[in-house]
């Protein structure tokens, strides 16, 4: 689903790019960073209420008396799970928030802003990427 969603987006964006010429509109530009914090907003309220529902349900086996094999296999999770969530998405906003910066050092708002801002989020995946590997060894 998540793959069919970031496809129709990024299409929609390269056919807004090619209908709008060298130039991008404001409103467009509005429109899509709009979308962008939305997105987020609703990232990150389904993620409290996946937590929220899950320990609901670990509470649940808890509480009913479930055979300890069953509940140690259930309740048992992962050691390194979300370890690096926060430094994930510490590399991803920040790079965000140097490429607008870079942007606006480079108006008018155009192709080069998306591109500008692919760059940037590039970097910082790549970065995230090397720090994965760094913490690995």
């Amino acid at each position: 689903m998540k793959k069919i969603v970031s496809t129709v987006i990024a299409t929609h964006g390269i056919i807004v790019v090619n209908a709008q010429g060298s130039q991008l509109d404001e409103s467009v530009f509005n429109t899509c960073a709009v979308i962008f914090v939305m997105l987020a907003i609703m990232v990150f309220i389904l993620t409290i209420l996946k937590k929220f529902f899950e320990y609901r349900l670990k509470n649940k086996i808890v509480d009913k008396g479930i055979n300890e094999n069953i509940k140690s296999s259930i309740l048992q999770t992962a050691p390194n799970e979300g370890i690096h969530t926060n430094i994930k998405w510490f590399a991803i906003l920040a790079a965000i928030g140097a490429g607008l910066m870079i942007i606006n050092f480079t108006l008018p708002l155009g192709f080069h802003s998306l591109a500008i801002m692919a760059f940037s989020i590039s970097l910082s995946f790549l970065g995230y990427y090397f720090f994965i590997m760094k913490i690995k060894k």
